[in-house]
């Protein structure tokens, strides 16, 4: 790797998690952890909804694992709004084995990806704000 290419960034990532039948959660962050040279972190709530400013200047990406989406509405649509309202991109990940995500959330991803390590890495460093 070129000096020019190292990413020592430490991403500050929200996950969604919640009702979650197939495990998605567990092996998105599985997909995460086999990165070895990409650097994060994640910011959990109790409430998405009360979090105030001091948290959300932190965070740099919302990952949406849109396969949780019908489980979970209510923390989706929080995140929708506080991604909104703290210009965080949202990268929206697809459900496991399926390519149709929500069409709520796909109007406010800044990107959508499938389940690649790769393409989900690059997707979450190249994701800007679109809304």
């Amino acid at each position: 790797m070129f000096e020019d290419e190292r990413d020592d960034k430490i991403y500050n990532l929200i996950i969604t998690n919640g009702i979650d039948k197939n495990n998605e959660y567990g092996q998105f962050t599985e997909k995460l952890f086999s990165k070895v040279d990409f650097k994060w972190k994640e910011s959990i709530s109790g409430s998405y909804a009360t979090a105030g400013e001091a948290f959300y200047k932190k965070v740099d990406r919302i990952i949406m694992l849109s396969g949780l989406y019908n489980d979970n509405k209510e923390l989706f649509e929080n995140l929708l709004n506080a991604g909104k309202e703290h210009k965080i991109p949202i990268v929206l990940v697809r459900p496991l084995g399926l390519e149709e995500v929500p069409e709520v959330l796909e109007e406010s991803a800044a990107t959508i990806v499938g389940w690649n390590a790769n393409c989900i890495i690059d997707s979450i460093k190249d994701a800007e704000e679109t809304m």
